[in-house]
C-alpha cells in the first residue's frame, strides 16, 4: 500500500498531478481542495495517498490531509460510489458540511453532491452516520467554525457562481487576509474574493 508520497511536482492539470519521487513519476488524482494547494511545477509536496486496485486498473488518489483521505475511504466503502465520484464529493463540499449532512439525515443536501441520487444519499446516512463522526477536519481547512453571516453569504454566493465550496472558502480567506475589515460585508468580500481568483 502506498500511504504517502513526498516528491517534486512535474505535472499539474485540473485534478491530476504527477509527483516525481526519486526518478519515478506517480500519477495522482486529487480533489480540487488538494489541487488548490499543490505547489507549482518544480516545487516539493507531500500527499497522503490511497492506492485503489481493480481487476482492470490501479489508481492512486492523493490528499492534502489525513482527514480528507479518511473521508475518501469512507465514501468509497459505500456501494455505488467509486473513486471519481468520491473526489467529486470532496471537491464540492467540506468535510464539516458532509458530516453535518450525514449526522442530520439531510438527504436533500447530499443529493446536491455530484453523482449522488436519493438512494445513494440514504445509503450514505445509514452506513456512515456512526463512522463519519471520527473524521475531524484539520484546523485551517474550513471557514465553517468561525464564519460570520457575511462570510457564509459570500461563500454561498461564490458557490452559486460555480465555485466548489473549498475553492470558494479559499478565495474568501484570501480576501479576508488582504482586507480584514471586509469580513463584515458580504458584498465587499465577494468583490475581493473574485479579484483574488482573477
Amino acid at each position: 500500500m502506498i500511504a504517502q508520497l513526498t516528491g517534486t511536482v512535474v505535472h499539474k492539470h485540473g485534478m491530476d498531478v504527477v509527483i516525481d519521487c526519486h526518478g519515478v513519476g506517480y500519477a495522482v488524482s486529487v480533489p480540487l481542495s488538494t489541487a488548490d494547494i499543490v505547489p507549482v511545477i518544480g516545487e516539493r509536496v507531500t500527499l497522503f495517498t490511497i492506492l485503489a486496485v481493480r481487476e482492470d486498473a490501479m489508481q492512486l488518489f492523493g490528499f492534502a490531509s489525513t482527514s480528507e483521505r479518511e473521508a475518501f475511504s469512507l465514501l468509497t466503502s459505500i456501494q455505488g460510489i467509486g473513486g471519481r465520484t468520491a473526489l467529486g464529493i470532496l471537491s464540492s463540499t467540506s468535510i464539516a458540511d458532509l458530516r453535518k449532512a450525514v449526522a442530520t439525515s439531510n438527504v436533500m443536501a447530499l443529493q446536491r453532491l455530484p453523482g449522488i441520487g436519493k438512494k445513494t444519499a440514504e445509503r450514505l446516512i445509514i452506513e456512515l452516520r456512526e463512522k463519519i463522526i471520527s473524521v475531524v477536519p484539520e484546523s485551517g481547512g474550513s471557514l465553517t467554525s468561525s464564519a460570520t453571516p457575511a462570510i457564509d453569504d459570500a461563500v454561498s454566493a461564490l458557490q452559486a457562481l460555480g465555485f466548489a465550496r473549498p475553492a470558494a472558502e479559499k478565495a474568501v480567506k484570501a480576501a479576508i487576509a488582504a482586507e480584514p475589515s471586509a469580513s463584515e460585508s458580504s458584498e465587499k468580500l465577494i468583490r475581493l474574493a473574485l479579484r483574488q481568483t482573477s
